[in-house]
């Protein structure tokens, strides 16, 4: 007796095929249902893809509860060049040292 696909997952059969999952692909850590929405989410900021769009997404009502998640997505932010770089750059362009 398997599970009826038209009726929708419990949380309880949810937690139970993440964990089934998380062993498969033998990830030693602790994994949850949250551990998941937030690797989503930072996978999408790392992709470039817009926060509101991720805060639909997720179904938060406030972007600030989106923008948490920023804070992770440490990829994103370490590519990020700033104005005055992107100016150093365009210069040494123009002007190679020497």
């Amino acid at each position: 007796p398997g599970r009826d696909p038209a009726q929708p997952m419990t949380t309880r059969q949810l937690n139970r095929a993440c964990h089934a999952a998380a062993q498969m692909a033998e990830i030693n850590k602790r994994v949850s249902l949250h551990t998941l929405r937030h690797s989503f989410a930072t996978h999408l900021l790392e992709q470039n893809i817009d926060v509101r769009v991720i805060q639909v997404l997720l179904g938060h009502a406030k972007l600030d509860t989106t923008a948490l998640y920023t804070r992770v997505a440490t990829k994103t932010i370490s590519e990020v060049i700033s104005p005055l770089e992107h100016i150093a750059l365009k210069l040494k362009e123009i002007r190679p040292p020497g």
